[in-house]
Parts: C-alpha cells; sequence; structure tokens
C-alpha cells in the first residue's frame, strides 16, 4: 500500500466543469454567489488544463479509479481556495477575510459528501484513528481533510483559534500554514516554477525577518493545543525558525506534530527545499517529509527534467538517500506528490496517481524491507501518534 500525504483530491469535486456544463449550470443559477462559484471553478479548471493536466485529454492525475490502480490507500486531501489567497480584491499581501473560513468549510463538505457517494469498500473518509485502521483493515482508500495555506484561518487571532479547533472536530489532519503569497501569517518560501527565487522576491516582497505574525503565532499555538499537524511546507528560514522556537516554548519534550507534506532535500539553491538543518528538526520530532513530484523542485540540484520513470526513480532515491544520511533511517521519509496542484511538469513517468503502482515494487528492489517505510508505514505512524 501506498500513502500520499499530501495530493489534491478536492480539485476533482470543487472544480469539475467544463466550459459546456459551466454555461449550462450558470444558466440555471440565478442567486450571484453560486454564479460567482460556477465561474470561479471554470477559471480555476481553466488554469488546471494549463498548469496542471499532463494535456488537454489526459482528466485529472487524481481519480478514484487511479488512486485503486497505483496502490494507494491512504491520501491526504489537502483543501485549497486560490481565489481567496489572491483576493484581487484587496492589496498585495493584504490580511485574510473573515468570511473565507466559511467558503473552505463549504469545499470541506462538498468532498466529505462526494467521498460518501461511493462504496466505502472503495474509498471512504478518515477523521480519527479508529477510522484510519479501520480503512487499513478493509483495504480502502482512506480520505483525510487537510488545508493548504493558512490565510483561510481566518483574521483575528481569537477567530483563528476558533477556526481551527472547528477543522480539528472535523477530522482535518494538518494546516500548511505558508503557501504561495504572503497573507500576513507567514513569510514564506518562493514555489512557483516559471519565476526564479530571486524575481519572485522582487515581484512579491515580503517582510524581512518577518517569520511568524500575530495571526502565525496563534494558529501555532491553536494547532498544538488541538493535536493539529503543523505543516512547515512553504515556509521560508525566518517561519520555519520561528515555529520551531514556538514549539520548543510550548512543548518542550518535542512532541507537538510537525511535518513536511511535499518538498524533499535542498540539493540546489531553492529554498522551498529543505536544508540539512531543517531535516534534522524533522526528525528531532520523529515526524516526516512527503517528497514532492514536481520537476522544478525535486530536480533542482541533481539534474535537467527526467522523462522516463527510470530518471525520475533516481532522483527520488537520491532524495530518499540523502534524509536518511542526515537522520540515520529511513523512519522521516514519505511520498506527498502535489498531483492536482498545478505542479505541471510533474516527473517523468509518473503522471497520475494510477502510475505510482511502478513505484512501490521499485522501492522494495532496493531498499529491502525498509520500503515500507517509505511507502506507508511513515505516514501512518504520524497520523496515529497525532490521534492517539
Amino acid at each position: 500500500m501506498l500513502a500520499d500525504v499530501h495530493v489534491h483530491y478536492p480539485m476533482r469535486v470543487v472544480n469539475d466543469l467544463t466550459p459546456e456544463t459551466a454555461v449550462q449550470q450558470i444558466r440555471k443559477v440565478r442567486s450571484r454567489p453560486r454564479v460567482r462559484d460556477k465561474v470561479r471553478a471554470l477559471v480555476v479548471r481553466s488554469l488546471a488544463l494549463i498548469l496542471s493536466d499532463k494535456d488537454p485529454w489526459s482528466g485529472y492525475r487524481v481519480t478514484v479509479d487511479g488512486l485503486r490502480e497505483g496502490n494507494v490507500g491512504l491520501v491526504l486531501s489537502a483543501l485549497y481556495r486560490p481565489f481567496e489567497e489572491l483576493d484581487l480584491s484587496k492589496p498585495y499581501a493584504a490580511a485574510p477575510e473573515s468570511g473565507y473560513f466559511q467558503e473552505l468549510l463549504s469545499d470541506l463538505e462538498d468532498v466529505e459528501a462526494e467521498v460518501e457517494g461511493h462504496d466505502d469498500a472503495v474509498i471512504r473518509l478518515v477523521h480519527d484513528r479508529a477510522e484510519l485502521d479501520a480503512a487499513v483493515d478493509a483495504g480502502a482508500i482512506g480520505v483525510v481533510q487537510c488545508v493548504e495555506g493558512g490565510f483561510h484561518l481566518g483574521d483575528s487571532e481569537k477567530e483563528i483559534a476558533a477556526n481551527v479547533a472547528e477543522l480539528a472536530h472535523r477530522g482535518v489532519a494538518y494546516i500548511t500554514l505558508a503557501h504561495l503569497f504572503y497573507r500576513q501569517i507567514a513569510t514564506n518560501a518562493p514555489a512557483i516554477p516559471f519565476l526564479t527565487d530571486s524575481l519572485y522576491r522582487k515581484v512579491f516582497p515580503q517582510p524581512k525577518g518577518e517569520g511568524l505574525t500575530d495571526r502565525g503565532v496563534a494558529a501555532v499555538r491553536a494547532m498544538v493545543h488541538n493535536r493539529v499537524l503543523i505543516d512547515v511546507s512553504h515556509m521560508d528560514e525566518d517561519a520555519f525558525s520561528e515555529t520551531i522556537r514556538l514549539l520548543d516554548e510550548l512543548d518542550p519534550r518535542h512532541e507537538a506534530p510537525i511535518m513536511s507534506s511535499h518538498a524533499g532535500y535542498r540539493f540546489g539553491e531553492q529554498r522551498y527545499m529543505l536544508s540539512q538543518a531543517q531535516v534534522l528538526e524533522v526528525k528531532r520530532r520523529d515526524r516526516i517529509i512527503g517528497l514532492i513530484l514536481a520537476q522544478h523542485q525535486l530536480c533542482e540540484g541533481l539534474r535537467g527534467h527526467t522523462t522516463t520513470f527510470e530518471e525520475s526513480f533516481e532522483v527520488i532515491c537520491r532524495h530518499i538517500d540523502r534524509i536518511r544520511e542526515i537522520t540515520g533511517s529511513h523512519r522521516h521519509v514519505a511520498l506527498g506528490t502535489d498531483f492536482d496542484g498545478f505542479i505541471k511538469p510533474t516527473m517523468g513517468g509518473l503522471e497520475s496517481a494510477a502510475s505510482l503502482a511502478q513505484l512501490e515494487p521499485k522501492l522494495a528492489e532496493r531498499y529491502g524491507d525498509d520500503a515500507q517505510l517509505i511507502s506507508s508505514a511513515n505516514a501512518l505512524r504520524v497520523l496515529r501518534k497525532v490521534w492517539a
């Protein structure tokens, strides 16, 4: 069984529109908010054709049939609302709006309704440890909801604390606090494939040395209190370091739940990827780093883009081996593909959830019994500990 700790399953649910069906639905719906939602969904679907899908005919990278074909038994499914992050009604880097959270909950409920429409012997929702173990025992795909972007959590510290508690109550496993653009939560590392790090910083400047804002601190405190994993992916080094310092204060026994759901080791210059010191911080709390399957991140500093599965597998193994060198074991690496997350091009030969079927036997051939740790056991261990 494979576990994918960062995948955008919601893309196929909340943005599943073609131009024809969008026009039909807009004509049927009279209320302005619903029309707005349909238009937004159409825009996101159009962007997915350009920035995510392999080609105009390939469709979503993540489907129920594809997950089954790829032997993916657990997905940590990232909710993300791009229009709220960009929010063109506000100046760049403006504070979040309180209303973002209700929109996020609507998406969460849409995904729950869609998953519940399937046979639970095939795919089911997972909200806690008992449901996780039941899904694994039944051989069903377990879907765990997560949130990408702290801007979803609201404006005031009081709102953020209440909203994190609500997400924990609904079974959300982790929140990625930083993301693509600074929204007064946490400063972020550049992660847009067509912009170099230096150009990104010029186009999208951030307060130097800021790290976590008061909103970010409130989010971390609430996540520790409610046992929600703090995903440090997308954080720049200031935000990462400040998060670790705060966790050492709140949790001197180093039990606070953190992870990096979709990244890898920094072989090149991209600050999005993790340095040796950052990898050691993940190890210190016995957590995991999910390897993103984006060419832009994973190949940087190692080689040019890969075109075959064999080439991609060697790059993946370079990351696995380096993380093992730093941490001393295979206990801290997992898979976090970021499929359907606007990461085109993906690693050669690994174009969708279905294509992951090739990965598990190759890992077993290369790493023996430790392959199970990388494939799923590390991810399951972290979830079970958080939901103990």
